[in-house]
């Protein structure tokens, strides 16, 4: 059994419009639309709308120019759709003008996120270019994509890389091209399969990432759960995606992949607890003094069992332990068995120190 390892700390760091990415600044949260607008330009700004209330760093779309990334010949992963006679008649319908884009952005940029969408074409590249997009995502399939990754590496902004079906010698060679000119990159742990299940999330692949590139990591996320982000934030990720719907049961490939935006806010709010149990310590000892008003209440002290006379030398059977913990504690009862009484002790009383003679009196006692 393999065991996750936390991210190790490194400098290197950078820049997406105002949010820091690094080790040492909280994760940034990527809310990925990917095609569940379905095409519809109103439904893509409701849900920047949607997500920009949630709290996410950044709302992701994808873009897509059919007559530049595809044939009529390309095959369907799934035959999801009636309306579309091929996958490129799906892409064509997935498109959206530069004005339209713009608008996508200006949206964004009202709702305090950031605006960022993959390429799958230069002409892509070019258009959201010209939008001028402060980071760049890259597509699991685009990865080996040489051409692509040198123009991207061009525009000098970050560039994230999903290495969801790529081998690690097709992810060293992206990370070459970014470094050769000197783009700031991360890698992203991902697993092509939708929805991904548990054993295939790759948490392992964080410590990997982060020890091989010294960049900072992330996670894209394809379970349609809230735990693998959870999780992956505690390991130390720094960036985190997760494709979001509006319902479970809406129609289009990346649904079932998806969180619905009451998980998608669970998630949010969860990253950002996780973020401060992970980077606050807690000293047991400091704890223990500041919760020392909490002790009288919740431990238990030396309590007589029955009425006891003066001069009694305490056994077993005479004291037994209850709330509250103001009198003696009850890990301190071996210190009192065999000791005497210095006073008449009434059923249910709480002992106190003062219950009993001290060792000089009880010699003289004796």
């Amino acid at each position: 059994m393999s065991h996750h390892r936390q991210v190790d700390s490194h400098p290197a760091g950078f820049q997406i419009g105002s949010r820091s990415i690094g080790t040492t600044e909280r994760c940034f949260i990527i809310g990925e639309v990917g095609q569940n607008h379905d095409g519809s330009l109103g439904t893509a700004h409701s849900f920047i709308d949607s997500l920009g209330a949630i709290g996410v760093d950044a709302i992701k779309f994808q873009t897509h120019i059919a007559d530049a990334e595809s044939t009529p010949f390309e095959p369907w992963r799934v035959k999801f759709s009636k309306q579309d006679a091929s996958r490129f008649e799906y892409w064509k319908r997935m498109e959206f003008t530069e004005p339209q884009w713009l608008e996508l952005k200006d949206h964004c940029e009202e709702k305090g996120i950031e605006f960022l969408s993959s390429p799958f074409s230069i002409e892509a590249v070019e258009l959201l270019e010209r939008l001028d997009v402060k980071a760049w995502k890259v597509a699991s399939g685009e990865v080996n994509n040489v051409s692509l990754m040198q123009r991207l590496s061009e525009t000098g902004i970050p560039i994230l890389i999903s290495s969801g079906m790529s081998r690690m010698s097709e992810v060293e060679t992206a990370v070459s091209i970014c470094r050769k000119k000197g783009v700031p990159f991360s890698v992203f742990q991902c697993t092509t399969a939708y929805p991904c299940p548990a054993e295939k999330i790759g948490l392992n692949m964080l410590a990997e990432f982060s020890n091989n590139f010294n960049c900072p990591v992330g996670l894209s996320d394809h379970s349609g759960e809230i735990f693998p982000g959870l999780a992956a934030v505690a390991l130390g990720c720094q960036l985190l995606e997760v494709h979001v719907t509006y319902h479970k049961e809406m129609f289009g490939p990346d649904v079932p992949a998806s969180l619905d935006l009451d998980q998608m806010k669970v998630l949010v709010n969860g990253v950002r607890f996780t973020e401060r149990m992970v980077s606050c310590a807690v000293d047991k000892e400091a704890f223990a003094d500041e919760a020392e008003p909490l002790r009288g209440l919740f431990t238990k002290s030396l309590v007589a069992t029955r009425d006891l006379k003066s001069g009694k030398f305490l056994v077993g059977e005479d004291i037994c332990l209850r709330k509250p913990g103001t009198g003696i504690p009850g890990n301190a009862i071996d210190d009192y068995l065999g000791k005497p009484l210095s006073r008449n002790v009434e059923k249910g009383q709480l002992l106190k120190v003062d219950d009993f003679l001290n060792d000089r009196e009880s010699s003289a006692s004796e």
